[in-house]
C-alpha cells in the first residue's frame, strides 16, 4: 500500500549559489565512482600512468558523470520532492530552476568530453557518453519508473568506471576490464537494495516501482542474500583467470563473507533493522575489495592470461 505522500517542506523559489550547483553534481557518488576509474587505470598497466593523464581522465568522466547526475536532478524532480532524503535537492525546492540545470550540465558535460577526446582517446570518450546515456536517459527516464528490475537493468551504465580508466590508459576494451565492470554489475543489486529497503516508505510515496515496494520487504532480503552470494562468485574470477593472486584472493574472500554476514543478518531482523548496516558495509566492500585489487597488483605482480 502506498503510504500518505509527504508536503513539501521548501518554497520553490529560485536562491540558487555555487553549493545548489555543486550539490546538483553528487559529488559524493562521483568520488567514489573516480575511486574505481583510477583503480582501473593503475591495474591496467605494470607502470604507472602519468600525472597527466590520470588527471585529464578523472576530470573529464568526473564531469561527465556530474553531467549525468544534473539531468537526475531535473528528471526526478517531482519524485524528490516526495522522498525524505531529497526532499531538500535544489532542483526539487526550486533553488535552481529545470532550464538553468539542464544549460550547465550540457555545459559541464561537454567540457568533460572535450578533455577526454583531446587528452585521453576517443573510446574512452565514446564510452563515457554511452555511460552517461545509460544513467540519465534510459535508467533514469525509463526504467526508474517502468520496472522493479531497474537497478539491475541499469546498473550496466553504472559498472562502467573501471571499465573506463582501463580504456583510458590501453585504448582498448580488454578481458580484465570487464572482469572490473561485472564485478560492480553484480555488486549494484544488493548495495542499492538495502538503501532501498531502509527508504522503501519513501519510494512508495512516490510510486517509484523499487522492489519493496512491488514485492515487499521479505522477497527483497532474499534477492540480496542471492545476489551476494553471485557477488562473492564473480569476485573471484580475477584470480581463477590469473589476473590476480593468492592476497587478492585472501581479500576477495574475507570481504564477501562480510558482505554474506550482513545479507543473512538483514534477512532474519524483521523490518527494515541491518539495512543501513548493510548499505553502509557495501561501499566499504567495494573500496576494500579494489584495494586489494592495487596491492595484489604491485606486491605480487602477475601477468594475466587474456
Amino acid at each position: 500500500m502506498m503510504s500518505q505522500q509527504i508536503t513539501p517542506l521548501y518554497k520553490t523559489q529560485p536562491n540558487a549559489n555555487w553549493r545548489c550547483y555543486w550539490e546538483l553534481c553528487k559529488p559524493n557518488v562521483v568520488m567514489v565512482m573516480l575511486v574505481t576509474v583510477v583503480i582501473g587505470m593503475l591495474l591496467a598497466d605494470a607502470q604507472l600512468p602519468s600525472f597527466g593523464l590520470l588527471l585529464a581522465a578523472n576530470l573529464g568522466i568526473g564531469l561527465c558523470a556530474a553531467s549525468a547526475a544534473v539531468i537526475n536532478h531535473v528528471v526526478d524532480r517531482h519524485i524528490d520532492q516526495k522522498m525524505r532524503r531529497t526532499l531538500s535537492r535544489p532542483v526539487a525546492t526550486g533553488k535552481v530552476e529545470p532550464a538553468k540545470a539542464l544549460m550547465f550540465s550540457a555545459a559541464i558535460g561537454t567540457l568533460g568530453m572535450l578533455v577526454l577526446m583531446v587528452w585521453v582517446n576517443s573510446l574512452t570518450a565514446w564510452l563515457t557518453l554511452a555511460s552517461l546515456i545509460g544513467y540519465a536517459l534510459i535508467y533514469t527516464v525509463f526504467l526508474k519508473r517502468a520496472t522493479p528490475q531497474n537497478i539491475v537493468i541499469g546498473g550496466i551504465a553504472g559498472a562502467a568506471p573501471p571499465l573506463l580508466g582501463w580504456v583510458a590508459v590501453t585504448g582498448n576494451v580488454e578481458g580484465p576490464a570487464l572482469l572490473l565492470m561485472l564485478i560492480i554489475f553484480a555488486w549494484t543489486p544488493p548495495h542499492f537494495w538495502a538503501l532501498a529497503v531502509h527508504r522503501k516508505d519513501d519510494y512508495a510515496s512516490a510510486g517509484v516501482p523499487m522492489l519493496p515496494v512491488t514485492h515487499g520487504v521479505r522477497y527483497t532480503k532474499i534477492h540480496i542474500v542471492l545476489y551476494t552470494l553471485i557477488l562473492f562468485a564473480v569476485s573471484l574470477l580475477p584470480f581463477a583467470t590469473g589476473m590476480l593472486s593468492w592476497l587478492y584472493l585472501l581479500g576477495a574472500v574475507c570481504l564477501g563473507i562480510g558482505f554474506m554476514v550482513y545479507s543473512i543478518l538483514m534477512l532474519r531482523a524483521p523490518g527494515k533493522e541491518h539495512a543501513m548496516a548493510t548499505f553502509s558495509y557495501s561501499i566499504i566492500y567495494l573500496l576494500a575489495l579494489f584495494g586489494a585489487m592495487l596491492l595484489d597488483h604491485y606486491l605480487l605482480p602477475k601477468p594475466a592470461l587474456f
